[in-house]
């Protein structure tokens, strides 16, 4: 194999490499604003349901009027 040839495989083997590297960081990158996502809406859940508990002590105690 002549050293042209080497180098060419050598280019496209650091090419894919790179490529490779990319799409994985993509989809690390997409997982975590996956992640970031659901725990935001886990949140805005919990703030919900804590509101809602607020509420029903508040009425149960007369407090809301």
């Amino acid at each position: 194999m002549d050293s042209e040839k080497m180098s060419s495989n050598a280019g496209q083997a650091k090419g894919q490499a790179q490529e490779k590297a990319s799409t994985m960081m993509d989809k690390a990158s997409n997982a975590a604003q996956s992640a970031q996502d659901s725990m935001q809406e886990a949140g805005q859940q919990m703030k919900a349901k804590a509101q809602g508990a607020d509420d029903a002590v508040k009425n149960a105690t007369g407090m809301n009027n």
